[in-house]
């Protein structure tokens, strides 16, 4: 009976590591296939793009914007992998914190998953602008539904940019005294999400540029507390065990 006893840890701890070393890794990945997909647009789509190019351009860049989104959508569910890696990580010592983090954090990734594939939406309507037979006004009627839909994807980004730094909080405070993670991580944490709600509330009150700010402190997170996460699976920790 005591030998069964002793041997379950080892399993359990076994399932953990992988856990977090597959969710460290996702955090990791996701915020350097971020850092290529800007560069990718950069190079075939164009930083400064309006939406009114967006749609007159839209046949000559339409693969470039289908590979984007397609990669957008990958870096978020790769995210939502690190977010449950870190809950998994967290839940035993700070458990309220770590829920709260990973419901609110999900929550904003499935918001900006929501709107990561706005082509499937748009090209019809670029198709019908660009048609043989579309006069000025049919253009011009175009455009303003082109601009409607811009505007809904762009809620659902926002929205959710506002609501992620809160998860970004939640999981920094239960990261306080967490086996591997530290103060510093926590407060540098915590920090990074104080910044993307001062970049979100920016937003909020008519400064929709700031949202790239709001995009760079998930990159910062997901990689910084990715490559801690990665690292607990490498250097198991006796508060892991218990928490399996």
């Amino acid at each position: 009976m005591h030998d069964l006893r002793t041997r379950e840890p080892d399993i359990t701890d076994g399932q953990a590591d992988g856990t977090l070393r597959w969710g460290g890794l996702a955090g990791i990945l996701g915020s350097i296939l971020m850092l290529v997909t800007f560069g990718f647009v950069a190079a075939f789509v164009g930083m400064d793009i309006t939406p009114e190019q967006s749609l007159t351009r839209f046949p000559d860049i339409k693969t470039a914007r289908t590979v984007e989104n397609t990669l957008y959508l990958v870096i978020l569910l790769l995210w939502v992998a690190h977010t449950l890696g870190l809950h998994r990580a967290l839940r035993r010592v700070n458990p309220t914190p770590a829920l709260l983090g990973t419901v609110l954090s999900i929550l904003g990734l499935a918001l900006l998953a929501a709107g990561a594939l706005p082509h499937l939406a748009t090209a019809p309507l670029s198709d019908l602008y660009h048609a043989p037979g579309a006069t000025p006004q049919d253009q011009a009627t175009l455009m303003l539904v082109w601009h409607g839909i811009d505007a809904m994807f762009d809620a659902l980004l926002f929205t959710g940019l506002v609501i992620l730094p809160l998860g970004i909080i939640g999981l920094g405070v239960a990261m306080l005294g967490a086996p591997g993670y530290g103060t510093r991580l926590a407060a540098t944490t915590v920090g990074l999400g104080v910044v993307g709600l001062a970049a979100a509330t920016a937003v909020l009150v008519g400064v929709p540029a700031m949202g790239a700010v709001g995009v760079l402190t998930l990159i910062g997170f997901h990689l910084t507390a990715g490559w801690k996460t990665y690292r607990q699976a490498r250097t198991p920790h006796p508060m892991m065990a218990a928490g399996a």
